[in-house]
């Protein structure tokens, strides 16, 4: 049983995923046993199953479909054989030793999944650490995100102090860590969701069956395209996954 387990899932992002990579075997601990699982989605050729040979610790799988995020993260949940699992974006850059940190601090709690802070490139903290979703804030954040300032700031819980740990009800599901047997207990992600909302649905489920936290003691730096705000068919995908999720939860309106 390896210490820690990381899915990487690569739709088209050969560099990103490199990068990546790269990033992680440079700066985790390597007293600190891994393993991680590059699920490629992409449509374009690309050479990352080369990473497999540059990186014993590395295992390459290619499903032949695009199975989405949630689908991707899933494919290897079978084969999970670790004390803590990692979701990691290919967008991610770690710059410390940020898996060590995060597994004593789950260790040392009864915390079942934790979220560092998440640094844009300039070093300033993301506003990816969200309150309890509503159709409201879900409808501001989409159409009218320059109004609403105040619930804005509200609802990704900028009025906290991020020099502490603290409970999160929904964090982006861009580089979280959770215990392997809570996650296969949950079955990973509901992968009725193609994209977009998977992280949000897992985030929710985790807090009922456990709990998320902040963990203020490492950060990460994560690129963040936000690609749906750009592109008219994911935009169209967020939102159905937007339906779905309240269908399943509850119409919480405000």
């Amino acid at each position: 049983m390896t210490d820690i387990s990381i899915t990487i899932v690569a739709f088209n992002d050969e560099i990103d995923v490199r990068n990546a990579v790269r990033s992680i075997m440079e700066h985790t601990n390597g007293k600190l046993s891994k393993i991680i699982y590059i699920v490629d989605n992409s449509t374009e050729a690309n050479k990352l199953s080369s990473l497999a040979e540059e990186y014993e610790d590395v295992v390459y799988q290619r499903p032949g479909r695009n199975l989405g995020f949630g689908g991707g993260h899933n494919y290897v949940l079978s084969e999970l054989d670790s004390l803590y699992h990692a979701i990691v974006n290919p967008d991610i850059l770690l710059t410390e030793d940020s898996f060590s940190v995060l597994l004593s601090f789950l260790a040392s709690s009864k915390v079942g999944m934790a979220v560092p802070r998440l640094l844009d490139e300039q070093g300033n903290l993301q506003a990816v650490y969200r309150r309890e979703l509503t159709v409201f804030d879900m409808a501001v954040r989409m159409f009218f995100p320059s109004h609403f300032q105040k619930r804005q700031r509200y609802h990704t819980m900028q009025d906290m102090d991020y020099g502490k740990p603290f409970a999160v009800p929904f964090a982006q599901g861009s580089f979280l860590v959770i215990r392997t047997e809570l996650f296969r207990k949950l079955g990973g992600f509901d992968d009725r969701y193609f994209m977009y909302m998977e992280d949000a649905d897992l985030c929710k489920r985790v807090n009922k069956a456990s709990s998320l936290w902040y963990c203020p003691d490492t950060a990460v730096i994560h690129k963040w395209e936000r690609g749906s705000h750009k592109d008219k068919k994911l935009l169209r995908i967020h939102i159905s996954s937007m339906f779905r999720y309240f269908k399943k939860w509850g119409w919480k309106l405000w």
